[in-house]
């Protein structure tokens, strides 16, 4: 019998979407449009193994500018594990990266292994699950300080959102808060935006992500909103760094449970980014 032969490609738009269907698969729950929404952020950060023709194994490597990018989508076919086709993958997408301080949210079982490639732990992100989406009256969210994204100058919102994450990348914050089966919301005080959040349909249930704000309460407002235009049988889901104590309490508030958890790692130094006003990160695949 012929051996079939490994070979690593930039992927296709139509391979991420098979890497998201994994995903979805893996029980990463992503969102309905985050395929397009990753894409368009790099291009050419996205990888897929191939043996012969058949799609094995993903990686997304995306490139935000010269000094950092982040890694996520690092999956192979189950029936193909323990082959050593993950880590060519693996070796040849990174190349990628080359100059960067990188960032993944790595499944725990895998820290060792992402150790031993030079990443490292900078804290955990705890994904939080509450079955049936109404909590209580929105009116006691602080409605009249609460105002669509679109409503507002974008940027005053890119400006508030560069305080969160350690590179520029304004073109899919704009493409994130308008995209379809979601629902963007800020909170406004003395004309300052002081907080916001982006909730968005997924695989199972919906995700709140980002939800920043300057305070406990101002989340609290937030989540509340956004959560208020859910259906009594729709799932929350919100992904914490636990080192901020208060996005903890916060989820638990509400009688979110605890139903997955990864490590924030990188390659260098941990970049200074307001995890302590940081309530709901915006994605595990592409930080």
């Amino acid at each position: 019998m012929k051996k079939k032969i490994f070979s690593v490609k930039v992927a296709s738009f139509e391979d991420v979407k098979l890497a998201t269907q994994w995903a979805e698969e893996e029980g990463w729950n992503p969102g309905l449009h985050d395929a397009k929404l990753y894409y368009q952020v790099d291009t050419s950060g996205f990888f897929m193994g191939y043996l012969d023709d058949e799609p094995i194994a993903s990686i997304s490597v995306v490139k935000y500018d010269e000094g950092f990018g982040f890694l996520g989508f690092y999956i192979v076919k189950p029936e193909y594990r323990g082959q050593g086709y993950g880590y060519q993958l693996w070796r040849q997408a990174l190349t990628h990266l080359d100059g960067c301080n990188i960032g993944l949210d790595g499944v725990v079982d895998q820290q060792d292994n992402y150790k031993n490639s030079g990443f490292k732990l900078a804290h955990r992100n705890i994904r939080f699950v509450r079955k049936g989406g109404v909590i209580e009256s929105t009116e006691q969210a602080n409605a009249d300080n609460i105002k669509p994204l679109s409503s507002l100058e974008f940027n005053d919102v890119e400006t508030y959102c560069a305080a969160f994450f350690p590179a520029f990348r304004n073109a899919f914050l704009k493409d994130w808060i308008k995209q379809d089966n979601s629902l963007a919301l800020g909170y406004v005080e003395n004309g300052s935006l002081q907080g916001m959040g982006v909730i968005r349909q997924c695989a199972s249930g919906y995700k709140i992500g980002p939800l920043f704000a300057d305070s406990a309460d101002i989340a609290r407002a937030l989540y509340l909103t956004l959560s208020g235009h859910l259906s009594e049988n729709d799932d929350i889901f919100l992904d914490v760094p636990q080192v901020n104590n208060e996005a903890v309490k916060l989820a638990e508030q509400f009688a979110m449970t605890q139903c997955f958890e990864t490590a924030r790692m990188y390659t260098r130094t941990e970049p200074d980014i307001q995890l302590q006003r940081t309530f709901g990160i915006t994605s595990f695949e592409i930080g």
